[in-house]
């Protein structure tokens, strides 16, 4: 009798474990900007398909997101690939921190656009920022080093402009209000912040592109050219030629072997359903989840991308 009680005690809490499921906590940016709200629709897309809960935050964005991971607050990230690229190295935005490698790539999601924003009709390109009031994101930001890499290549510095370091809220808070002149958002586009302000302001975003693009590209090559389409904000009537860097979700390299495998199918199988959700969904796929990766992939991820035709580098 004792052992068929214990036998029973046994598979009830095996049952209890199995019916809580797996749970991870993603880190994402913003509420303001497409970070969190993507991050919102492939977590309940993952808890679908899965069984995995995931619990998705609202973060300073793709740096904090990093650290979170290292410091075991979070399973899932999404960040951008240079900033990824700079914690890997450990320079740039990580030089006091040094090389972190307590994450691993599970796949590139979307590119996100350097948008330009302004409501001040003589700002017609990079270099007419000279002097302005600019919001180049929080100090040491992904946002940050974008911003000083686009006026490097026109020839600016941090000096030359009045820098203030604000979030994408922020910044379309302060365009509005009058107390900045423009301000440099990284994220896919649409993104939230942008569409309310030009929803409700005469503003429009600047071309970041010519020699300033190239000379970008060459003295950063993880930078590409990117067209945000006419119609993408209200009153945008034309395509706006920028450069871009991508997003990227990646997740803790402790994670199991399954449960990462699990996750990359449940995006990479199911690439409609999450379109219709969102519509960053449309940019998802095997060639820009595996290309340009400056980080190994996680094994799960790399074993999902192996079955598909694909190698990329582990660790």
């Amino acid at each position: 009798m004792k052992k068929l009680l214990s036998l029973a005690l046994a598979i009830l809490m095996l049952f209890a474990l199995v019916s809580c499921g797996a749970k991870m906590t993603m880190g994402t940016g913003g509420p303001q900007g497409t970070y969190y709200a993507y991050g919102g629709i492939l977590g309940s897309h993952i808890k679908s398909v899965t069984g995995t809960t995931v619990n998705v935050v609202s973060t300073d964005g793709s740096k904090a997101n990093i650290l979170g991971i290292d410091a075991g607050n979070y399973q899932l990230a999404t960040v951008q690939s240079d900033v990824m690229a700079y914690a890997w190295a450990g320079e740039r935005s990580f030089e006091t921190e040094g090389k972190i490698d307590s994450f691993r790539t599970l796949g590139g999601l979307y590119a996100e656009a350097v948008q330009l924003i302004t409501m001040d009709p003589e700002i017609k390109s990079v270099a007419d920022l000279a002097g302005k009031s600019v919001s180049i994101g929080a100090a040491g930001s992904g946002v940050y080093f974008n911003a000083i890499d686009v006026l490097a290549a026109a020839g600016l510095t941090e000096n030359d402009i009045k820098a203030q370091y604000q979030s994408f809220g922020d910044s379309t808070d302060s365009l509005k209000d009058g107390k900045i002149d423009a301000a440099f958002i990284v994220a896919g586009a649409p993104t939230p912040a942008i569409t309310e302000l030009c929803t409700t302001n005469d503003a429009y975003l600047v071309p970041i592109d010519g020699d300033i693009a190239a000379k970008l590209m060459t003295d950063c090559p993880f930078y590409t050219t990117y067209k945000i389409p006419a119609g993408t904000y209200e009153g945008q009537t034309e395509d706006v030629e920028t450069v871009t860097v991508k997003a990227t979700l990646i997740v803790s390299a402790s994670a199991s072997e399954d449960e990462v495998y699990n996750i990359t199918a449940a995006i990479f199988d199911h690439i409609d359903a999450i379109t219709a959700a969102h519509a960053k969904g449309a940019e998802l796929s095997l060639e820009n989840a595996t290309d340009g990766m400056t980080a190994p992939f996680h094994a799960g991820a790399a074993k999902y991308f192996a079955e598909k035709g694909i190698t990329v580098v582990t660790e």
